[in-house]
C-alpha cells in the first residue's frame, strides 16, 4: 500500500504545497485507487496535480465523516470531473463509500451548515454511491469499518452541534465518523479522518473487524484538541498497551497533546507531500 498526503493543516519546509484545517490522503492497495476524504476547497486537487496523481482515475472516495473540512472539497472535484467531460476526456465513475448519515445537515454555533452541502441525488450523477453502517471490503487488503462502536469510557461523550435528518434536529454524536484500515502482513495500519468516535474505539474496532491485535500505524487525525485531561490520559494508556510501530497523528491534533503522545509512542511528522509505503 502506498499513501500520500494530498491536504493536511501542516506543511514541510521547502516543500510548495498548500495547507489548509483539513484532510485528503490518496491510497494505493491492490491495484486500486482510493482518495479518502476532499478536504475544505480545491487545494488537495492543487497538490495532487503537483504530485502527480489524477483523480480522474479513481475507484473509490471514501468519506470519514460529513463536516466541512472533508466534505466541501467535493465540488471541486465534481467541477474537475465535469471539465475533464466537456473536454472529451476520460473520468472513471468511482465507488463513493460512507457512512449513511454522511449527507445530514449540520449546525454548530451559530454557523447554520457545517455538514456536506451536496445531496445523495446531486453526487449519485459523477459517483455510484455505497453507503453502509457494516464494514466493507473494498480491496483484497483495505476495509471501510463502517459504524464504530464507542466502548471507551473517556472519548465522544459529548454531541458537537446538530444534525437535521428527515426534518428532525438532535444533537450531533457524529455517529457517521469511521475509518479505514490495511490489512498487511506485520499487522493494521489504520486510517483516519477526525475520529470523533474516539481515536481507542476506532483502533478498537479495525483490531475486531480484523480479527488481529497487532497495529503497525495509525494514521490520520485523533480529535485531540484541548482535550481533557481524562481523555488525553486515557488514549496514551490506550496506546502506549498497543504499542504501534509508528503514529503519524495530524489535523486535529494540537501541539500539546503531540508533546504528551511522543513520550509513549513513536509519533512522526505528517505534512502535505509525505509519502509512506507498507
Amino acid at each position: 500500500m502506498k499513501l500520500k498526503v494530498l491536504l493536511d493543516n501542516n506543511t514541510f519546509t521547502d516543500r510548495y504545497f498548500q495547507g489548509e484545517p483539513g484532510l485528503s490522503y490518496f491510497v494505493e492497495a491492490d491495484g486500486q485507487k482510493l482518495l479518502f476524504d476532499v478536504g475544505y476547497s480545491d487545494a488537495f486537487l492543487n497538490n495532487a496535480r503537483k504530485l502527480g496523481v489524477d483523480l480522474c482515475d479513481l475507484d473509490y472516495v471514501v468519506l470519514s465523516h460529513g463536516h466541512l473540512d472533508h466534505t466541501w472539497g467535493m465540488f471541486s472535484l465534481i467541477q474537475h470531473y465535469t471539465e475533464r467531460l466537456l473536454e472529451g476526456r476520460a473520468v472513471k465513475r468511482p465507488r463513493l463509500v460512507a457512512h449513511p448519515a454522511v449527507l445530514a445537515s449540520r449546525k454548530y454555533g451559530s454557523m447554520p451548515e457545517v455538514g456536506s452541502l451536496l445531496t445523495r441525488e446531486k453526487l449519485s450523477g459523477f459517483f455510484d454511491l455505497q453507503l453502509s453502517r457494516e464494514p466493507r471490503q473494498l480491496t483484497e487488503h483495505l476495509l471501510f469499518l463502517g459504524e464504530i462502536k464507542r466502548i471507551t469510557d473517556f472519548e465522544a461523550r459529548e454531541p458537537l452541534g446538530w444534525t437535521i435528518e428527515n426534518g428532525q434536529e438532535s444533537d450531533d454524536d457524529l455517529r457517521d465518523d469511521t475509518a479505514i484500515v490495511y490489512q498487511c502482513v506485520e499487522g493494521l495500519i489504520i486510517i483516519t479522518g477526525c475520529s470523533h468516535s474516539g481515536i481507542c474505539n476506532i483502533v478498537e474496532h479495525a483490531k475486531t473487524v480484523c480479527g488481529d491485535q497487532r497495529v503497525m500505524d495509525i494514521i490520520g487525525g485523533f480529535h485531540l484538541l484541548k482535550p481533557s485531561r481524562e481523555q488525553l490520559a486515557g488514549t496514551i494508556e490506550y496506546l502506549k498497551a498497543v504499542n504501534p510501530e509508528a503514529v503519524h497523528a495530524c489535523h486535529c491534533t494540537d501541539l500539546m497533546s503531540k508533546i504528551e503522545l511522543s513520550k509513549s509512542v513513536m509519533l512522526k511528522e505528517v505534512g502535505v507531500g509525505l509519502v509512506l509505503e507498507f
